[in-house]
């Protein structure tokens, strides 16, 4: 079957304008102009279906990369009752994400790398596209071979180690050296597979911020794009110490968690207007949405006293919102899209261009998501889920 999306105002995430766009296969064909004479194509052939649909008023956007987000489930910091169950497929696709990213927070016990492998099979058996971390909070890290180097290079899923803790009460306390070590792992991993290679790594509300970080730059000759630290955003000034590592070239992670209008933290969309404000290199920031995770409240004990889960519906919300605060929309989607895939080195994803994958979103004048299509399927189609998961 070919399907043809046509009078779609496409960004690939760069402008196009009006196009119409034809996908097949799983694929992108053609990219043609809007309203273009595909009259050969309507030739009858046996088996062989044509569907045709006008996208007028709706702008095309490669499908959303959600690259942290906890597709098995987080939590647990109070509890065995406080473990997260993992998100259903519609609230992927609902928020636009085609591909997500899994990975471990705290619970690196209970839950393990071989059910984080899982899950990212689960969803590609239900037509997204998945890739994981390994490891989680803990040096030494959870692995699923014994080494972060073998899991990257003899799992096909995993593209390097994450959410490895720093500058939080509950990480392991790693040392330089111990950061060091598992980074040179991941990067000699990434250079025999082509993977990413990269070590994905949460920041708490500690007061050492991005301090482990610099010194690894200072030290070792690991390239910057290895380190990308994640919730850069959850204090102002740590995320002062985000803007100088992106100047050194390390790659940032902005999540799309709720801000309160008396917290010292910067929602998603701010943090990105700052960004942009600043000059630095556009395709060193991206936005997730810690999907699935414990957002949890600590007291001054360690104690949590209220928590919240993180949601894939945060990555459009927060679109709106930086278009709302002038940010331009193409930087805005690169965040959601492009910068996630090319630094993660997902090849065929992020883009709307001829040979990609036919990850597609749709939104409406307001932003909001209207049609996505994961692999040239479509998984919603005017705002109403086609495909559900198993126990939905």
């Amino acid at each position: 079957m070919l399907t043809i999306l046509d009078n779609a105002e496409i960004f690939s995430p760069a402008a196009l304008g009006q196009r119409c766009l034809v996908m097949g296969g799983g694929k992108i064909l053609a990219i043609l102009k809007a309203g273009a004479d595909l009259s050969l194509l309507a030739t009858p052939v046996e088996g062989f279906e044509i569907q045709r649909f006008d996208f007028s008023g709706k702008r095309l956007v490669p499908g959303f990369i959600d690259g942290h987000t906890h597709i098995t489930g987080g939590g647990g910091e109070d509890g065995a009752a406080t473990k997260v169950p993992a998100p259903l497929l519609t609230d992927f696709t609902t928020a636009g994400v085609t591909t997500a990213i899994g990975l471990l927070g705290t619970d690196d016990v209970t839950r393990s790398t071989a059910e984080l492998l899982a899950g990212a099979r689960a969803l590609r058996e239900l037509g997204l596209s998945a890739w994981c971390w390994t490891g989680g909070y803990h040096l030494p890290p959870t692995t699923l071979t014994g080494t972060v180097r073998s899991d990257i290079v003899n799992i096909d899923a995993i593209i390097g180690a994450g959410e490895i803790a720093v500058s939080d009460h509950r990480s392991s306390q790693p040392t330089l050296e111990e950061l060091l070590r598992i980074a040179s792992e991941c990067h000699v991993a990434g250079l025999l597979t082509k993977k990413a290679g990269v070590l994905h790594l949460h920041l708490g509300d500690g007061t050492r911020g991005l301090e482990l970080i610099r010194a690894a730059l200072d030290t070792a000759e690991l390239p910057a794009r290895v380190f990308q630290p994640t919730h850069v955003n959850r204090r102002k000034a740590l995320f002062e110490e985000a803007l100088a590592l992106a100047a050194r070239g390390c790659h940032i992670d902005i999540t799309s968690f709720p801000v309160g209008p008396e917290e010292d933290a910067y929602p998603a969309a701010v943090a990105l207007k700052l960004y942009f404000d600043a000059g630095l290199p556009a395709a060193q920031v991206s936005i997730s949405s810690d999907g699935g995770g414990c957002l949890p409240v600590f007291d001054e004990f360690g104690s949590m006293t209220s928590m919240d889960i993180g949601k894939s519906s945060s990555l459009p919300a927060t679109l709106q919102e930086a278009l709302v605060l002038g940010v331009p929309f193409d930087f805005a989607l690169a965040a959601l899209t492009s910068n996630v895939a090319d630094h993660l080195r997902l090849y065929g994803k992020g883009h709307i261009r001829v040979g990609a994958d036919a990850d597609l979103v749709a939104l409406d004048s307001a932003g909001a998501v209207t049609d996505v299509i994961a692999h040239g399927h479509w998984m919603l189609r005017d705002r109403q889920p086609l495909q559900r998961g198993m126990f939905e």
